[in-house]
């Protein structure tokens, strides 16, 4: 495993930022962390970072106790802040050959980061010339220079227009191939593009933790049905397994069922019984922003 989080606990005065969370991200994974404003997803973020340290637990990445050994940790990950910090009177190159030479890292990995962050069109301009999809590039290329195992990415998106957020998608899907990623967004079509798996916390708490196909799938079914004639809401919730019955519009039912197996056939049989003709039948699953917003709803 790449990044392990055993129990990790963090307040301020008061307030608790983080209660007990626990999971794990493999290798070469890309992990979307979710969670509302004050969830606790950046003091996370900078403990597992070595920014700051938990009151309990232990994060490890790589193998490696980051409370025990942070320069160590520390060399084994990349950290891409909101705010990206970039030095902008510098150059492209001359601000990577620098960041390069803090950290003790030859010329020729610095062009094969450029290359590989598409930064060869932009390379002589100074970094306050360049749109925000490029400025991103940079940041990512810094956070990319000494190899890193672990990338944390803070909100990469944020602020860009559909064809930068292509190519920075792009980007942080290739990246993924050899690098692990932890990617913190309020954007869920994003974590939907780009991850194959989500995390949510909600008041400092872990809340859900399962890959996307799962979210989709789990324990929850809804299925949208249209009738050639208006039929009774209190008729459809006999049907086997139904929670819920919603008419939408017109002839049209969405029919929620407790479980995952497929109930097309209970409505198609409903439907034959009644001597009703079925226009229109489908499944809905569960979207990501729906299962985020049924979670963090609670108090």
């Amino acid at each position: 495993m790449s990044i392990k989080i055993k129990n990790v606990s963090k307040s301020y005065s008061n307030q608790t930022a983080l209660d007990a969370v626990n999971f794990e991200v493999g290798d070469n994974q890309v992990v979307g962390f979710l969670g509302p404003n004050g969830a606790g997803k950046s003091t996370l973020m900078k403990i597992i970072c070595g920014y700051i340290k938990a009151d309990k637990g232990q994060v490890i990445v790589d193998g490696i106790d980051v409370a025990k050994e942070p320069m160590a940790a520390k060399s084994k990950i990349g950290y891409l802040p909101e705010n990206n910090p970039l030095y902008a009177e510098m150059y492209i190159k001359e601000f990577l050959n620098f960041m390069a030479q803090l950290r003790g890292i030859k010329k020729p990995q610095v062009d094969a980061i450029i290359h590989k962050t598409g930064l060869k069109p932009e390379y002589d301009k100074k970094i306050n010339q360049l749109s925000k999809g490029y400025r991103q590039r940079v940041g990512l290329a810094g956070c990319l220079l000494h190899q890193p195992k672990v990338l944390i990415l803070d909100e990469p998106t944020t602020g860009l227009d559909p064809h930068q957020l292509s190519s920075i998608r792009h980007l942080i899907r290739e990246t993924g191939q050899s690098t692990t990623i932890l990617l913190s967004t309020h954007i869920m079509q994003e974590v939907e593009a780009m991850c194959e798996r989500a995390v949510i916390i909600h008041q400092g708490k872990l809340v859900d933790d399962r890959s996307l196909s799962q979210t989709q799938t789990d324990n929850k079914q809804i299925i949208e049905v249209e009738f050639n004639y208006r039929v009774e809401e209190v008729a459809l919730e006999g049907i086997n397994q139904v929670k819920k019955v919603i008419n939408t519009k017109g002839f049209i039912y969405q029919l929620e069922f407790s479980t995952s197996s497929d109930k097309r056939s209970d409505v198609f049989d409903f439907a034959y019984d009644n001597g009703l003709k079925i226009l229109n039948l489908q499944k809905i699953n569960q979207n990501l922003e729906e299962r985020f917003l049924e979670l963090t709803a609670r108090k």
